[in-house]
């Protein structure tokens, strides 16, 4: 893979020093996996048990003629037209498996997310967890420095809340659908590697990102 007009900027192999795990890959997790793929990730860890669906196509990765493929195959699919020589690791549901390096969150469960983090929080494996919300206009990306107790108290506390909260501050159609749409998922995506990018290059990453992808606002901590 030809990385020589970003290389000088971000170097993958000499700067990543652990595994790249993206824990759900529905809209914000497969962006999150193609961007850093495109930066020359080698090696990745994508997670998830569902499969395409025809409502997946507006907001995520994946292609029509995918649906009905486990997102895991179509994602590795996509990946490797990017860089043919990619190894892709692929996993199913999130069982208490172990953990390390760079770990973004992005399964639709917040319950499963908190479970996660604070099941790892003594894990010195892990260098580092990201965290990505999003509604319809505007979003939120969390990120920790595992090294930093502070951080990963100040992580794991803003997801204190249950699914059925989450839910509530969810839009939905008025039949019920999830409403999403695709700049707002692409922004915070961006936002969200943006900000690893930071951590790997200077060691010093924003714990909290909020964006409104159509007010063009952009608020960090």
């Amino acid at each position: 893979m030809d990385l020589s007009k970003s290389l000088e900027y971000f170097n993958p192999i000499n700067d990543v020093k652990g595994a790249i795990h993206v824990i759900g890959i529905g809209a914000m997790g497969s962006r999150v996996a193609e961007l850093l793929v495109r930066l020359g990730i080698e090696t990745i860890h994508i997670w998830d048990m569902d499969t395409v669906e025809p409502k997946n196509i507006t907001n995520q990765l994946y292609f029509a003629r995918q649906i009905g493929m486990k997102k895991t195959d179509a994602l590795e699919q996509i990946l490797k037209l990017i860089n043919p020589n990619l190894t892709v690791i692929k996993h199913g549901e999130y069982k208490d498996q172990v953990l390390s390096g760079y770990v973004f969150l992005n399964v639709d469960s917040i319950e499963l997310r908190y479970k996660i983090a604070s099941a790892n929080q003594t894990n010195d494996k892990i260098k580092a967890m990201f965290d990505c919300r999003m509604r319809l206009e505007d979003a939120q990306s969390y990120a920790a420095d595992w090294s930093n107790s502070k951080q990963k108290v100040t992580f794991i506390n803003t997801m204190d809340f249950s699914d059925e909260e989450a839910k509530e501050a969810t839009p939905v159609s008025a039949c019920g659908t999830t409403l999403s749409v695709a700049p707002t998922v692409v922004s915070t995506a961006a936002f969200t590697v943006a900000n690893f990018i930071n951590l790997v290059r200077k060691q010093s990453c924003d714990t909290m990102i909020f964006t409104d992808a159509f007010a063009f606002n952009v608020v960090k901590y």
